[in-house]
């Protein structure tokens, strides 16, 4: 019997679960709904038309929902809960907002961090998906990345969230490829693939040597330039040296645990160049179900007493 809606709200699409009693997924859809796609800020009639079928076959279910919708660009803001941030917090800081002839939706709030310098650091969406890794996990902290265009690497465990970085990757890839003079020598249809380019470019930046990434960046155009690196793998190439850059740095920041392995929560082809350039740099890792929102979203409408496990 259905028990819980529960939406995955970002910025470019939106994702929708129905929930049973114990967490199951009943069904689930997706569509371009992100917030920057409902114009004029009609976010509650963009819900009622996405949940339309579920709200009129079940009548007044509850609903939680996670990411950018809780932004202040979206629905209505949740303000952010500091971490190290338990499942409690979470549960306890969500906002609400009302469905018009509906019951509310609970937006989930976002976590902050402050790293040793005082710089802060936010994620929103990724801290349910981490709760929802957690779901059955033991005690002890372990080492999770969610790649993407803004890659997250976060410590936690059986507390909550511990601390995270935020690192720009897939953004800075984008912007490389489309707008700089790197991009020139890559054929449009190329696709970035774990390729003898890709590795290469891991291993420059795991075990380069000197001179910073500024330095290796360039690379991608003189070893296009000389063909010591074929066209078609040139954006592989870029892809490995930023990945590469992003786990070295990782690392250097203490945010990989020596018990246990990194947890990955990525779409498959993400999750294995992950998989590869941490088994390059000699980490062990673990490639975990691409979408942890529905658990986690479960496990937080549980323990803020939303709804009640059969």
């Amino acid at each position: 019997m259905p028990a819980l809606i529960a939406l995955d709200w970002g910025t470019s699409s939106l994702r929708g679960y129905l929930l049973g009693e114990n967490g199951e997924v009943l069904e689930s859809r997706h569509a371009e709904r992100g917030i920057l796609k409902v114009a004029n800020g009609a976010f509650a009639q963009a819900c009622l038309e996405f949940c339309a079928d579920w709200l009129k076959q079940h009548g007044e279910l509850p609903a939680i929902a996670s990411g950018m919708i809780g932004s202040m660009q979206g629905w209505k803001e949740a303000p952010y809960v500091a971490a190290p941030a338990s499942l409690r917090q979470v549960a306890v800081a969500l906002t609400g907002v009302d469905i018009p002839g509906h019951g509310p939706l609970h937006i989930v709030p976002g976590v902050s961090y402050r790293d040793q310098h005082g710089v802060p650091d936010v994620m929103r969406g990724e801290e349910t998906q981490l709760f929802g890794a957690l779901a059955g996990e033991g005690g002890a902290p372990r080492s999770f990345v969610l790649p993407g265009t803004h890659s997250k690497w976060a410590v936690a465990g059986a507390s909550g969230i511990e601390r995270f970085t935020t690192f720009m990757t897939g953004e800075v890839f984008a912007v490389l490829r489309a707008h700089s003079i790197l991009g020139r020598l890559m054929p449009e249809d190329c696709v970035v693939a774990a390729d003898d380019g890709f590795r290469r470019g891991a291993d420059a930046s795991l075990h380069g040597g000197g001179g910073g990434l500024l330095k290796r960046l360039f690379s991608t155009r003189t070893l296009g330039l000389f063909n010591d690196v074929p066209a078609a793998q040139l954006a592989s190439y870029l892809s490995g040296l930023l990945i590469g850059e992003e786990i070295f740095a990782a690392r250097s920041a203490g945010l990989l645990r020596d018990a246990g392995a990194v947890g990955i929560i990525a779409d498959a082809t993400l999750a294995d160049l992950y998989r590869i350039v941490l088994a390059e740099a000699d980490i062990k890792s673990v490639i975990l179900p691409a979408d942890l929102a529905a658990v986690g979203l479960w496990q937080i409408a549980k323990e803020a007493g939303i709804v009640v496990s059969s």
